[in-house]
């Protein structure tokens, strides 16, 4: 199964060390980031979609973040 996670954050060192985080538990980046202006709050926001293959049945109740 290949698992699909978008990962959002503030433009901050937050937001590379989520990637990072995830890179470092063997997901992969899939596409470019992305970044949009959140006019409400005044701040950049940025998202980076990852994947990562795993051995067994999707489930909805799936805790990606832990695969």
């Amino acid at each position: 199964m290949l698992a699909y996670r978008l990962l959002t954050e503030d433009d901050t060192a937050a937001f590379c060390h989520k990637v990072t985080e995830a890179l470092a538990k063997g997901w992969r980046l899939h596409g470019s980031p992305s970044m949009t202006f959140d006019p409400k709050r005044g701040v950049v926001r940025c998202a980076q979609a990852v994947v990562k293959e795993y051995e067994g049945e999707y489930a909805p109740d799936m805790k990606l973040g832990q695969l």
